[in-house]
């Protein structure tokens, strides 16, 4: 599933291409994708002949200010990218969402699996969407080591588990939250309420150069190459995972393979000695 560097990459490519532009059309291929309206025309006739006035983030949504007061929610789901082309252009297969502007540019949501979503809302729709439950965001608004604490205190659940909770940071997912986890030098299975103050401290001080990382090589685009740029390329950052899809291969840090488990049904990759 991209994650907030993948999302991040996403909305920095589409931003200049949509900001202060009116898109002239709208196609929806598949009304599932259009599944948070009530109604695919809502998300049609909602955007067709407005602008979008600014391209945000939140955690792994893009959020979009639509004339009218609207907000325009994109999320790539699991096997979601964004696409930048022209309107005589081929479609790519799954192509499910054609937004046109009135220059001949189109931004296309090309989505296999239709796990991903575009949503036009409302102020009072947003409130009530999931994006007003996301926790704050960990590259933009990163809670400070004493918030952190105070939410980890007593829970039993495993770190990576409460990593992956929205709630709490929003734009961590598997990938991600593996290798935090190993840069702060935590195994992903210790209880969150178990970590002292110092692992708390170095746990947080390790979220945004993950973070940055991931985004200074446009994101990770894994073998299947469900995640790529709008420009068609593949985010590089795999080549520079410490631990995620490594196991039984060497630590980069220290030459133990690394170890996969099972953590609350998503894999987990770590190093059992670096990890404690």
């Amino acid at each position: 599933m991209p994650e907030l560097p993948e999302v991040e990459t996403t909305r920095r490519a589409l931003a200049p291409v949509l900001e202060g532009k009116r898109l002239a059309r709208v196609h929806v291929a598949r009304d599932r994708m259009t599944r948070r309206n009530e109604r695919t025309a809502d998300v049609i006739d909602r955007l067709t002949g407005r602008r979008v006035l600014e391209l945000g983030r939140h955690g792994k949504f893009i959020v979009g200010r639509v004339e009218g007061d609207l907000r325009l929610v994109v999320h790539l789901g699991m096997s979601g990218r964004m696409q930048i082309a022209q309107a005589a252009d081929d479609l790519a297969p799954h192509t499910n969402v054609v937004f046109g502007l009135e220059d001949g540019t189109e931004v296309r949501f090309v989505d296999p699996r239709t796990f991903g979503f575009v949503a036009v809302f409302t102020i009072e729709e947003m409130a009530r969407s999931t994006v007003s439950g996301l926790g704050p965001d960990a590259l933009d608004d990163l809670p400070t080591s004493k918030h952190l604490a105070s939410v980890l205190a007593g829970r039993l659940a495993p770190i990576k588990a409460l990593l992956l909770d929205q709630r709490i940071i929003a734009g961590l997912g598997n990938i991600y939250a593996d290798e935090v986890l190993h840069r702060s030098r935590i195994r992903p299975d210790r209880a969150g309420g178990d970590l002292t103050w110092t692992e708390v401290k170095r746990l947080r001080a390790s979220v945004r150069p993950v973070l940055r990382a991931g985004l200074r090589h446009g994101g990770t685009s894994l073998d299947d190459l469900a995640y790529l740029l709008p420009d068609g390329r593949a985010g590089e950052y795999v080549d520079r995972l410490q631990v995620y899809g490594r196991a039984d291969r060497p630590c980069k840090t220290c030459g133990t393979p690394v170890e996969r488990v099972v953590i609350a049904g998503r894999s987990s990759h770590y190093c059992p000695h670096c990890q404690r």
